[in-house]
């Protein structure tokens, strides 16, 4: 079946659709919204949209707060000035895209282009981080897929602490969460990640299967290429699972995924 690509605004955020078939068809299935990196755009990770529609969701790249077809002119000088001053324009992209999230969801569910419980969404780096917040701030999400983010938006120092997802585990249960992160990512260390799902695991005893931490033990945040391939797999296989709709050719997990290179954390 051909692809459906289309660019459109939802509720003021500029997004790309990517869907075999018609968009509205592809969302009874499921719809999984995707958030890029640092200095990226929607279309950058078009090779993943394309990833989670062959798996029979509709989906949607966003660009975020700043970023692509709203970047802003001074862009380079807000992250170029480096100190608190970078990590303040990093917050203010990431909570202020967080925040978009349930406007978008209504824009979604207005067009036939989704439906409560079966919207997911997934981040990369900078959008891993914009996942933990939209986990927490928008409840009809039915899964959620940070990749190499942190939950942890504090400054330096603990600046700008109030807000930040770690502090809130009480608040992410029953979301299907599976976190993914590089041990040995030097831009971004997992050990927030690790430290959240310790707190988690608890809150999940009732239904340990919706919650999963799922490491690349070689990899840096620039993931080796099987590794990265493996976390879309991974990740369309936990959206099939957790959306509410069956997928037919969805992806299996790596169960047998070798151990040198797949590590289980807590």
């Amino acid at each position: 079946m051909p692809f459906t690509i289309q660019a459109e605004l939802l509720a003021g955020v500029p997004a790309l659709l990517v869907s075999e078939g018609p968009p509205a068809e592809a969302a009874r299935r499921g719809t999984v919204l995707v958030v890029h990196g640092l200095g990226g755009h929607k279309g950058i990770q078009e090779p993943e949209l394309h990833v989670l529609a062959r798996a029979g969701f509709l989906a949607v790249g966003l660009d975020a707060v700043g970023h692509g077809d709203r970047a802003w002119p001074d862009f380079q000088a807000r992250f170029d000035a480096g100190g608190e001053s970078s990590a303040r324009a990093f917050r203010e992209v990431v909570g202020g895209t967080a925040a978009e999230v349930p406007a978008v969801v209504d824009a979604l569910l207005a067009r036939d282009w989704g439906h409560a419980g079966r919207v997911g969404l997934a981040g990369v780096s900078l959008g891993g981080f914009v996942a933990y917040g939209a986990a927490l701030g928008e409840r009809r999400l039915g899964a959620v897929v940070p990749i190499i983010g942190s939950p942890d938006w504090t400054g330096p120092g603990g600046a700008d602490a109030a807000g930040s997802p770690h502090l809130a585990p009480e608040r992410f249960a029953p979301l299907a969460l599976l976190s993914v992160t590089a041990a040995r990512d030097e831009v971004v260390p997992p050990a927030a990640v690790h430290r959240l799902h310790a707190a988690l695991a608890p809150r999940y005893a009732a239904a340990p299967e919706r919650l999963r931490h799922l490491e690349w033990g070689e990899s840096q945040h620039m993931m080796r290429q099987e590794d990265w391939d493996a976390t879309w797999r991974e990740a369309a296989a936990w959206f099939g699972r957790f959306l509410g709709a069956d997928q037919p050719g969805a992806p299996e997990p790596l169960d047998s995924a070798p151990r040198a290179a797949l590590r289980s954390a807590p």
